[in-house]
């Protein structure tokens, strides 16, 4: 049985092994490549988890249960840089993976839940917006399910400038939570 839990700063050995994992599983997904993910240094992935674990980021895992031996998918949310002030405020979903074996069990149905409960609830967002690569058929239609919605924009993929990364977003109820400029109600999808 999963459970979905907050990343740690400690978990930074669990990071490790999932973002290699990520990276060899589906590439073109993420805008690192293995290569660097591996020259890290044990410092560089201790700092990297107590970032993913800061104030600023909502870092969601899914781990094995008792033990929390093996992380099975995570989720990230942080607020987007710039905001658009149009806009209600904005966060990004980023770092998103499901390991093959819990792929199409509902897990990653869950992790998104949370993630959009706790962008809104605890960062105050109102709309959630990601990059997914033109490629990536299965996150599409995922986030597709899901309410999000192709934006017309788009921004060359980090990995290869000739292909790109298509946004997506999604306006999510707001939540009881922080006070930001540009915290509005807006219905759920």
């Amino acid at each position: 049985m999963n459970r979905i839990r907050r990343l740690q700063a400690a978990d930074w050995r669990l990071l490790r092994e999932v973002r290699l994992e990520m990276l060899s599983d589906t590439p073109m997904a993420y805008g690192e490549s293995i290569a660097a993910a591996r020259r890290q240094t044990d410092t560089q992935w201790q700092e990297r988890a107590a970032t993913m674990s800061g104030d600023s980021s909502i870092t969601l895992v899914a781990d094995d249960g008792a033990d929390g031996s093996r992380i099975r998918g995570l989720m990230r949310v942080v607020i987007k840089q710039p905001q658009d002030p149009s806009q209600a405020r904005q966060a990004m979903l980023i770092s998103v993976y499901v390991a093959p074996e819990h792929r199409g069990l509902g897990l990653a149905d869950q992790l998104l839940d949370e993630a959009c409960a706790a962008a809104s609830s605890e960062l105050g967002a109102g709309v959630i917006e990601l990059g997914v690569h033109e490629d990536n058929v299965r996150a599409k239609k995922f986030y597709a399910r899901h309410g999000f919605e192709v934006t017309g924009a788009s921004r060359p993929y980090p990995q290869d400038e000739a292909k790109q990364e298509i946004v997506m977003a999604r306006r999510i109820r707001l939540l009881s939570g922080p006070s930001h400029p540009g915290h509005q109600a807006i219905a759920a999808y």
